[in-house]
C-alpha cells in the first residue's frame, strides 16, 4: 500500500481536473465562469488579483459554493463553473477537487496560479474586490 503523502494527495487531485492555462482561464471567465480566488488578504494586497474574480476564504470555500449550502453565496447558481486560483497553483488543485466533490463537475483550476496569470501579461486590478462571506 502506498503511503499517503501531499504529492500524492495533489496528483489523486489534479487527475481528475482539467486545469486551465492562465489564458484558458481569462477565456473561461470572459465566458461566464466564475474566478475564485482563495489566497490570503495579504497576498492579493501585495500581487493584486485578476478584476472581477471574487476571493473567498478557503475555510468556507464549499458553504460559499454549494448550491444547495443555505450559507451560499448568491454567486452559486446551479450550474456555476467556478475556476479556483491561489499563488502558485497548488492550494487551489485541492480545493477545485473538493468543489467536483459536491457536485460542481466543472471546477478546475488555473495552473500556475495567479503568479503564472500575472506572469502571462493579464489584467490585474488596481483595487481588490470584497471578501465574499
Amino acid at each position: 500500500m502506498t503511503e499517503p503523502t501531499i504529492s500524492r494527495l495533489l496528483a489523486e487531485a489534479r487527475g481528475g481536473l482539467d486545469r486551465l492555462t492562465p489564458a484558458d482561464a481569462y477565456a473561461a471567465q470572459q465566458g461566464g465562469a466564475l474566478l475564485v480566488d482563495i489566497r490570503r488578504e495579504d497576498q492579493r494586497e501585495r500581487f493584486g488579483a485578476p478584476p472581477g474574480s471574487f476571493p473567498i476564504d478557503l475555510t468556507i470555500l464549499e458553504w460559499r459554493l454549494d448550491p444547495t449550502s443555505p450559507w451560499r453565496s448568491a454567486l452559486a447558481a446551479p450550474g456555476i463553473r467556478p475556476v479556483v486560483f491561489c499563488q502558485e497553483g497548488f492550494s487551489s488543485s485541492l480545493a477545485a477537487a473538493r468543489l467536483q466533490a459536491l457536485g460542481l463537475v466543472g471546477a478546475t483550476d488555473v495552473e500556475g496560479g495567479f503568479a503564472a496569470w500575472a506572469e502571462a501579461g493579464l489584467p490585474v486590478a488596481e483595487t481588490l474586490p470584497e471578501r465574499i462571506f
